[in-house]
């Protein structure tokens, strides 16, 4: 004879089980995206640590060049411009560097957009094409290609010209999950781990600074 309580606990442990899976997947896309935000969501020096002090990861904005770093303007900040955006590409590739990516703030992806409606630039449309579009996907300068990239945790008075195959990301402890103490029905988790940011050639890539 079936025992229905039988069916209810396998059912809660089930749903038990499911959930403990389910949660896995935000606390790892919290942990990327806290990686994310001490790497380039913040201007952090490193901090060797001690006894008393946690030790702290550079963030990009603490690697790159002083020569490769332009700022936007005279005031506190200013809008982007691509006569700076050019600055900043021309002075990364006087160091010897040859950056790929363009890496943005939401907001300036409009900038950016924008640029395409200057004076003597022709934009060619297709009249079997019904959609609109207004976006820049790759930039091409006297200095080289960019591929332009939105990126929502990063610092809003920055923009990066970076070169990826010079970053690396060096791991002192990876991330581990690891069960504390139950209390009444719901499980507690510890999770940790230690990463640091690594430029290879502080030259390899470039940021314009104080932006609006």
């Amino acid at each position: 004879m079936h025992d229905p309580w039988q069916q209810g606990e396998d059912i809660v442990r089930h749903s038990g089980e499911n959930r403990r899976g389910e949660d896995k997947e935000p606390c790892h896309n919290k942990c990327k995206r806290d990686v994310e935000r001490a790497y380039v969501g913040v201007d952090n020096a490193a901090v060797t640590g001690n006894s008393s002090t946690a030790r702290e990861t550079a963030s990009a904005t603490q690697m790159i060049a002083s020569g490769n770093t332009v700022d936007q303007g005279s005031n506190a900040t200013d809008a982007m411009t691509e006569a700076k955006l050019l600055d900043v590409h021309q002075a990364v590739y006087n160091a010897g560097g040859d950056p790929t990516l363009l890496m943005i703030k939401p907001a300036d992806a409009e900038i950016i957009a924008s640029m395409t409606g200057s004076s003597g630039r022709q934009r060619t449309f297709n009249d079997d094409v019904t959609t609109l579009v207004n976006a820049v996907d790759i930039m091409v300068n006297p200095y080289g290609t960019l591929k332009v990239v939105l990126n929502r945790h990063q610092l809003t008075t920055h923009a990066f010209l970076l070169d990826p195959t010079m970053w690396r990301t060096c791991v002192l402890r990876p991330f581990s999950r690891t069960l504390l103490s139950k209390t009444g029905d719901s499980d507690k988790h510890f999770v940790v781990g230690e990463l640091g940011l690594k430029h290879m050639n502080e030259s390899a890539s470039g940021m314009l600074t104080g932006l609006s």
